[in-house]
């Protein structure tokens, strides 16, 4: 007899457990009407800096359009070099490609899956001996929830002269040497995508800062270049800005989220108890709490994962691969790399896969999991 399903991501038991927070949030949006800014996204922002230690919260459409004002605001274009680790999402590269840039991938530390500061000082002093590029940006990405090296990236960026960008789409609401992640670059972008561990229910994403004259820049890029006015044009901007009623479920959920990591580190510690012995479980980065967005372990190669995959598979037990190429191999950015090698990203790619970890799972599921690859 086929087991109960387990899922990978349960928004439906998610609305049972917050949908009368989220209705009451959602029907005070549909009674004022005001969709576009209207009070929740100021409300949220205000919560949301508050919530990190930064100063300004700029709510936008997502993400990926976090990633693209944060850099329109430092002129990024035709020219200039952007580094960033090979081993994440596809959003992380295609902005710096979108504003002519181009995106220079960097490997990853084999423990932390982290972008690997040895390799981006190499990377940075290789695009400055070609002389055909300005580097001009560094993207740190907080990859599966885990803070990246900032320390010595702040010392690189500073060095170098570079902007400075924490992609924290993963781990918002993570910890790093006692505080929030938030406040390790320049500006920091998160999103609120459905799977991120602060995800509303459809797009948007945020942008913090500490520094007054970029906040009031990237306000006036998420909303078309306006000026002081709606029809006063600054600068060529984009249609970027944050719906209300997004804001007003992230606002909603925002209440409970401190509960829900907590939940994400338990399941985290319990894959960790039982699964040490038998797989490659996450290495903690030090000084640092993970936000769990994803649990990754590794296996010996390929075979051995998807034997495991198809094992899982069969219980009704969902798995994921992030991320089965790594970015300079992808077709859409072959024509951006070098050729060289990045070992460690193509090697880890082969061997990653991602376990259920979500604030709904029971610890009963859990273990189902843990016996089924145990068995």
């Amino acid at each position: 007899m086929m087991s109960n399903p387990i899922f990978f991501l349960d928004l439906k038991k998610q609305q049972q457990r917050l949908g009368d927070a989220v209705k009451k949030r959602v029907d005070h949006v549909l009674s004022h009407c005001q969709f576009i800014l209207g009070p929740e996204v100021q409300e949220l922002e205000e919560r949301l800096a508050l919530y990190v230690g930064a100063k300004f919260c700029i709510g936008v459409s997502s993400g990926t359009d976090a990633i693209q004002i944060a850099l329109m605001a430092e002129n990024v274009g035709s020219g200039d070099a952007v580094f960033l680790p090979a081993f994440t999402y596809t959003a992380t590269a295609e902005v710096p490609l979108v504003l002519g840039a181009t995106p220079v991938f960097v490997d990853i530390d084999p423990e932390t899956f982290q972008i690997d500061p040895t390799h981006l000082k190499l990377c940075i002093q290789k695009v400055r001996n070609e002389g055909k590029l300005t580097p001009k940006a560094i993207i740190g990405v907080d990859l599966f929830g885990q803070p990246a090296p900032w320390d010595v990236l702040r010392k690189i960026a500073k060095q170098e002269r570079m902007f400075l960008l924490d992609d924290c789409a993963q781990s918002f609401g993570g910890v790093y040497q006692g505080h929030k992640l938030g406040n390790e670059a320049d500006a920091t972008v998160t999103s609120f995508f459905p799977s991120k561990p602060f995800g509303g229910y459809g797009d948007g994403g945020a942008i913090f800062t500490n520094d007054e004259e970029k906040a009031e820049l990237y306000r006036s890029l998420r909303s078309h270049g306006e000026g002081k006015t709606r029809y006063q044009v600054m600068r060529t901007g984009m249609n970027g800005r944050l719906d209300t009623l997004q804001a007003a479920i992230l606002l909603a959920k925002l209440d409970y989220f401190d509960g829900e990591i907590a939940r994400r580190e338990e399941i985290a510690c319990l894959y960790d108890k039982h699964l040490a012995s038998l797989v490659h479980v996450p290495v903690r980065v030090p000084q640092s709490q993970s936000a769990w967005a994803i649990y990754s372990i590794l296996l010996e190669n390929e075979q051995m994962r998807a034997k495991l995959q198809n094992k899982l598979k069969e219980d009704n037990i969902p798995s994921a691969i992030y991320y089965p190429l790594p970015l300079h191999l992808q077709p859409a950015y072959c024509n951006s790399h070098d050729g060289s090698v990045l070992p460690v990203s193509e090697k880890i790619s082969k061997q990653i896969f991602a376990l259920p970890i979500h604030p709904e799972l029971t610890d009963e599921e859990v273990l189902r999991i843990i016996d089924v690859i145990k068995g």
